[in-house]
């Protein structure tokens, strides 16, 4: 049987990345924007339910890969990372005095004028993936930014600063 890899982006959060065994068990990482990663194994009967969640460091992670022999999964996450060097992800709340409560995206002009992408928000527990520019932001939700730290910080002083 030729070993499968499943990758699956979760917005706002990172990407995991599932290996299905011959005999159909289930496990997996998740890596998450900031770096940190999850050892996942799922449920036997519900492959959709987590049975357990181990946080790795990167010594961690490191030494794991090593055990099982330089996995396929570990090559896959280090090409990952190395794609996306330099960038980072931050969640901006906005408050209610933020000048961008109930207008909408397109008005902030966030990309244009900081070289950073809305990728989500975060709405009521809800994910609202890839939000267009007719989008209207509402108090307490939470914008899901990808761009460098300079970037960043310019965006997030758009959203917050007090008009």
């Amino acid at each position: 049987m030729q070993v499968r890899i499943e990758q699956t982006d979760l917005p706002g959060i990172g990407v995991r990345h599932d290996l299905v065994t011959g005999s159909g068990r289930r496990v997996g990482v998740i890596t998450h924007h900031n770096g940190r990663r999850d050892f996942v194994v799922y449920d036997q009967d519900d492959p959709d339910a987590c049975v357990a969640t181990i946080p790795l460091n990167t010594e961690e992670a490191d030494a794991l890969a090593s055990f099982l022999g330089g996995s396929l999964i570990v090559e896959q996450l280090a090409t990952l990372r190395e794609q996306a060097s330099g960038l980072l992800t931050e969640h901006t709340p906005l408050t209610p005095s933020s000048p961008y409560v109930g207008r909408q995206l397109g008005d902030a002009s966030i990309r244009t004028r900081t070289s950073v992408s809305i990728v989500a928000v975060l709405r009521n527990q809800e994910v609202i993936p890839s939000p267009g520019p007719s989008f209207v932001f509402a108090a307490s939700d939470v914008v899901v930014m990808v761009g460098t730290r300079k970037g960043l910080d310019a965006a997030s002083a758009i959203l917050t600063s007090d008009a």
